[in-house]
């Protein structure tokens, strides 16, 4: 018998040993499955807009997207839920021309109580003395001193006679979703408004013009053909999600199988979501819905996604509910009951539930993809867990096979040749994919083995003849999502 080599030639006579490397029964290592997180940073920033960056930290973050910038935040956010991903940034620039939102707290009368003033913006607590002895501008100058001694919030603080104006560090649609509000642990929380003092709350309102597609169309063709499985992408807009699309769309080609998907995050009525997510159908995108938390739906986005990214790294056939989330937990008044998380559900919006301690953890995690290219339902892409499956399977045989039969000769299967000639014929190929396959079995990843070895097909193209081509009926793991039962109790039996 012959043994076929790649380097040692035929004709060597010079003694005595010589050995070539042959790692091909060897490869046991895994896909590299980074994050990245797409934002804005403040001008304070020192990043090159549109062209990724390593993060280096959270720190590093903030000094370099610019403290407090939606990019800095978001940042933070991801490490909350997935401290030891490999994440890149993707630097936006605010847009020119863009305006930043504003909103602001006035005080109308002077507490007769001393106290504190237990404000939140952003989501963070910013506590005052409020003392009697103070006039009304007296407390603006002092609540406009505490919003600007955190340069992390997202916003900065003007006082102006007995008015706090506050301006979103980044210009555009998101600084509009940064929440005011006053007590949000309420008297259980031991958090009351002063007696006497007269607040009124005027929401951020009035950013706009957020990055323009042809913003997202250079910096997505600067990550060029680096893979990203988990993208943070913060916009809900039409134009933002239609670059998106058909970024993910062309990394999910044949020629490229890049793969990866984003997830982003919603504020709004039960109304407003479903209407956002019927409007949608993109089966690499995931978008969590919800309502009045303090939390901007940016920082939502970046930990939705942090929480999702160390699941499905570690398995992607594990299904994503009950997932913690470290976000705030709408007030109970705003939650959404069972019957209207079902519909959005069936209008491809991610859902949530809120435990009795106020934990957010994901329900159920879905894509907005819901019609196939003639307008009809389809849920083959429902849930966020099958394309990543489907990945990871495309990934293990495209790995497999790689390694195997990087430099083979091809032949019939009927051909009679030596072992070690070097030789690969398509039921070879068959039986390592069907190898490849058990594995994946076992592993979790694929089911129904024997029904895909029936349907498994590898042969020879018939207009090329170096080309096999395959049908692989693959099955990916499905996840138990729901059990029904019937309780049909008996009476006690007398006697």
């Amino acid at each position: 018998m012959a043994i076929s080599f790649s380097q040692i030639p035929s004709n060597l006579r010079v003694p005595l040993f010589y050995a070539e490397l042959d790692n091909s029964q060897a490869n046991t290592g895994t896909f590299t499955q980074r994050a990245l997180i797409v934002g804005q940073m403040t001008s304070a920033g020192t990043l090159t807009p549109n062209t990724p960056a390593l993060l280096q930290g959270i720190g590093w973050a903030k000094s370099n997207a610019g403290q407090g910038s939606q990019l800095a935040l978001m940042a933070e956010w991801y490490r909350k839920r997935d401290p030891f991903g490999e994440v890149y940034l993707l630097p936006l620039a605010d847009e020119a021309g863009a305006t930043a939102a504003t909103g602001s707290v006035a005080f109308t009368s002077a507490a007769t109580a001393s106290g504190t003033l237990y404000l939140y913006v952003s989501g963070v607590l910013v506590p005052v003395p409020i003392t009697t002895s103070q006039t009304t501008a007296q407390i603006a100058t002092a609540v406009a001193a505490a919003i600007n001694a955190n340069p992390d919030l997202p916003v900065t603080a003007t006082a102006s006679t007995s008015t706090v104006t506050l301006t979103a560090k980044n210009k555009g649609t998101l600084g509009n979703g940064i929440d005011i509000r006053l007590n949000y642990r309420g008297n259980r929380g031991g958090e009351a408004t002063p007696a006497g003092l007269g607040v009124t709350i005027t929401q951020m309102s009035d950013g706009a013009t957020d990055p323009l597609p042809a913003t997202f169309t250079t910096a997505f063709a600067n990550l060029a053909d680096m893979p990203f499985d988990f993208i943070v992408f913060p916009y809900t807009d039409t134009n933002s999600l239609d670059a998106l699309k058909a970024f993910l769309a062309d990394r999910w080609a044949y020629n490229r199988m890049l793969y990866g998907g984003a997830f982003s995050a919603a504020k709004g009525t039960a109304s407003t979501l479903t209407t956002l997510g019927a409007a949608r159908n993109d089966p690499h995108v995931s978008v969590m819905g919800f309502n009045d938390s303090p939390t901007p739906a940016f920082c939502w986005a970046a930990n939705y996604a942090g929480a999702a990214a160390v699941s499905l790294r570690a398995d992607p056939g594990r299904p994503l509910q009950t997932l913690a989330l470290d976000v705030l937990a709408p007030p109970i008044q705003s939650r959404f009951d069972l019957a209207t998380r079902n519909t959005l559900l069936w209008s491809g919006v991610s859902t949530h539930t809120v435990g009795d301690d106020g934990t957010v953890r994901i329900e159920t995690a879905i894509t907005t993809y819901q019609k196939n290219s003639f307008g009809q339902p389809d849920d083959s892409y429902l849930y966020v867990e099958r394309l990543y499956t489907l990945a990871a399977i495309i990934r293990r045989l495209q790995a497999k096979i790689t390694n195997t039969f990087g430099r083979m000769k091809l032949a019939n299967d009927d051909s009679n040749f030596r072992p070690g000639a070097g030789i690969v014929t398509p039921n070879i190929i068959r039986d390592l994919i069907l190898a490849e396959y058990r594995a994946m079995v076992r592993d979790g990843l694929a089911q129904d083995y024997e029904a895909f070895k029936a349907s498994l097909q590898v042969i020879r193209n018939s207009g090329n003849t170096c080309r096999v081509d395959a049908l692989v009926p693959a099955v990916p793991i499905d996840q138990l999502r729901v059990l029904a039962a019937l309780i049909q109790f008996r009476n006690a039996q007398v006697g």
